[in-house]
């Protein structure tokens, strides 16, 4: 399978019951950039792409949310809440300074769950929930790097 020419060959899809809010908040927190959002009738976002810098051969991480809503997609996602924070997956993202991000995430608000540390393989990261319970890896080893 051909990687895109542009922007990344995995995107991540998350449903969140303030989608507006967390729009602002992982912009404003951890550095994405609004790259489209679309409201729904009900106040909602039916559908926002967000984007994380520019990684090696111009992949990106895009970011796709929406608002929790009950249709037959809803009803296959369930919330962090719901699950007793467990997830099944997490968003991890290359940054370039991680310890400056961290702290940056920190002064912020968000809650830190793994605090920065140097990591035994390269590079060095740390890991904190989102709003609505997420949980977000933030790393600076970036795998293309080492390919």
């Amino acid at each position: 399978m051909p990687v895109p020419l542009h922007g990344s060959a995995l995107i991540r899809c998350l449903c969140h019951r303030d989608a507006h809010a967390m729009i602002d908040r992982l912009c404003r927190a951890f550095g994405f950039e609004k790259h489209a959002a679309y409201d729904d009738d009900a106040g909602g976002v039916a559908h926002a792409q967000l984007v994380h810098g520019r990684g090696m051969l111009m992949l990106v991480l895009m970011l796709m949310l929406g608002s929790v809503r009950d249709d037959a997609f809803g009803r296959r996602i369930a919330q962090p809440d719901e699950t007793g924070g467990r997830e099944t997956q997490c968003t991890c993202v290359v940054v370039a300074d991680c310890k400056a991000h961290c702290d940056h995430a920190r002064a912020i608000g968000a809650e830190i769950v793994d605090d920065y540390e140097e990591k035994d393989y390269g590079g060095a990261g740390y890991s904190c929930r989102d709003p609505e319970g997420h949980l977000w890896s933030f790393g600076s080893y970036d795998p293309w790097q080492s390919a």
